[in-house]
């Protein structure tokens, strides 16, 4: 705990509340939106040129992973990606599709934990998702088994990655991605273990998440259909990373992207159920917003 009479350099988030500059700190950070990383499960198709005839090929391979630069409006792939991550959330997320309108997703607040009852957008608790194990599903009427199937369980990973092998959404080559920000919700089963698994490991060597990168690879999977599938395969560096200034305050403005996303969240929970809002800027609001919305393109191209 700081002594109120002492200035303390080393603490400079509890010294700059004390000495009244957050509220200027505030008004000068620029709200930004995390690129959004996931697996590309279908090949890209493009028109190519033969033999001096056009037909249609791959011009982008299923397996490899999606970047969507959503700042600068960009979509990149990369079948070589290492990602650091800062922080682990976790959530429940539904896609709902009305009847001739449009597609979007109900989605819960963030937490550490999925062993607590999390408000969603919709004004209820974990997108519908009743509380309690199931101890006989079996047993369950249809309605009920379709709707637990519907609702995502989801590990959200926020952090740096870097991207070689790059391509854009034309197929061509791109630059190399180096510490972008990025936002990866991961709500396939599989997955959800693999990148599970990656952090226990970095914790049985009682190190943080961000005192390692993970490599990426991608494994295919089939479905009863013939339909094919993508999980990912992660490869943790034994190398431990320092950790610097820089990661302090990169580590900051992550908490306080989750911050604005709960809010959002809760607002919105409060909204459905005739409550007032607590406040939150106006271009935070659109960033998560943005985050939050989906487009029935976008829901395809998931798994």
């Amino acid at each position: 705990m700081l002594d109120n009479n002492t200035i303390d350099t080393n603490n400079f988030s509890a010294m700059a509340q004390q000495m009244g500059m957050n509220a200027d700190m505030s008004q000068n950070k620029q709200t930004s939106q995390l690129a959004r990383l996931k697996i590309s499960h279908s090949p890209i198709m493009g028109e190519i040129e033969v033999k001096g005839k056009k037909t249609q090929a791959a011009i982008v391979n299923g397996g490899v992973y999606r970047i969507d630069d959503l700042n600068n409006n960009n979509v990149f792939y990369s079948d070589d990606v290492k990602i650091r991550p800062y922080v682990q959330r976790f959530m429940y997320k539904k896609f709902v599709k009305p009847e001739g309108g449009k597609g979007f997703y109900v989605k819960t607040v963030m937490s550490d934990n999925l062993n607590v009852d999390l408000k969603d957008n919709m004004g209820g608790f974990n997108c519908g998702k009743p509380t309690g194990f199931v101890k006989d599903y079996a047993s369950l009427p249809d309605k009920t088994k379709a709707l637990l199937k519907s609702i995502k369980r989801v590990r959200v990973l926020i952090g740096t990655l870097s991207a070689s092998n790059v391509l854009n959404a034309d197929g061509n080559d791109a630059m190399e991605i180096a510490n972008l920000p990025f936002i990866w919700e991961i709500d396939n089963r599989d997955a959800f273990k693999v990148m599970g698994d990656a952090v226990s490991k970095i914790a049985s060597m009682k190190h943080l998440t961000l005192q390692h990168e993970i490599a990426l690879a991608s494994e295919e999977r089939k479905l009863p259909s013939g339909n094919t599938y993508y999980i990912p395969v992660a490869t943790v560096n034994k190398d431990t990373i320092e950790i610097v200034d820089q990661d302090q305050d990169q580590f900051s403005e992550f908490m306080q992207w989750i911050e604005n996303y709960n809010v959002y969240i809760f607002n919105a929970w409060k909204d459905k159920a005739g409550n007032t809002e607590d406040a939150i800027s106006k271009e935070d609001e659109k960033v998560v917003d943005d985050f939050v919305k989906v487009t029935d393109e976008e829901f395809n191209g998931q798994f």
